[in-house]
Formats: structure tokens, C-alpha cells, sequence
């Protein structure tokens, strides 16, 4: 076997790894997060604070809170060192959309 044979799978991976970690930033959690939020503030809103309902709210945001610690915050410090940045992509891919969903939900409230 060459050496160049056993480096070709390991320089495919970065670039899958890449691929799939700028999906799940920019397409999968802000869809989720907008989502997540729109549902929590209808649970908030609605009143009916029934034990299914208050379980799956609790359920989703447990969710959403890992998906943006594991997925995004800690795949940028792995990337580049800088924790600042690492809290942007958050806010941005995470917090922000979390919010177009609350003040999405509150419009529609308000009609």
C-alpha cells in the first residue's frame, strides 16, 4: 500500500465533516430553534398548562439546548479556538431564530 492510499480517506472526512457541521448551522437549527420557539410561546400563551403539554415543552427545549451546545457552540471550538466566535454562531444560528419564532407567535396572538 502507498502512503497515499491511507491519507484519502482521511482527507474525504474533513470535508464531509464540514459539509454536514455548516448544514446543521445554518439550515437544521435555526428551522428547529424557529419552531421550538413559536411552540413555546404558544405553551406560554395558551394557559393550558397540562401535564402533556408542560412534558413535551420541557422535552423540546432540553432538545434545543443541547442541539446548540453540542452541534453548534462546541463544533466551532473545534474549528477555530476563539470562544467569542463559537457565541455568535449561537446567537446567530440558535438564539435569533429562537426569537423570530417567539415575536412570530406574539403577532399572531395579537390579531
Amino acid at each position: 500500500m502507498t502512503p497515499n492510499s491511507q491519507s484519502s480517506p482521511v482527507e474525504a472526512r474533513p470535508g464531509w465533516h464540514t459539509v454536514f457541521s455548516d448544514a446543521v448551522r445554518f439550515v437544521l437549527a435555526p428551522l428547529i430553534l424557529l419552531f421550538s420557539g413559536f411552540f413555546t410561546a404558544n405553551f406560554i400563551i395558551s394557559g393550558a398548562y397540562t401535564w402533556p403539554r408542560t412534558s413535551r415543552t420541557l422535552a423540546l427545549t432540553v432538545t434545543v439546548l443541547i442541539l446548540a451546545r453540542e452541534f453548534v457552540f462546541k463544533e466551532q471550538l473545534s474549528r477555530n479556538a476563539a470562544p467569542d466566535r463559537a457565541w455568535s454562531a449561537v446567537l446567530y444560528s440558535c438564539v435569533l431564530p429562537y426569537v423570530i419564532g417567539v415575536l412570530v407567535m406574539l403577532a399572531l396572538w395579537a390579531l
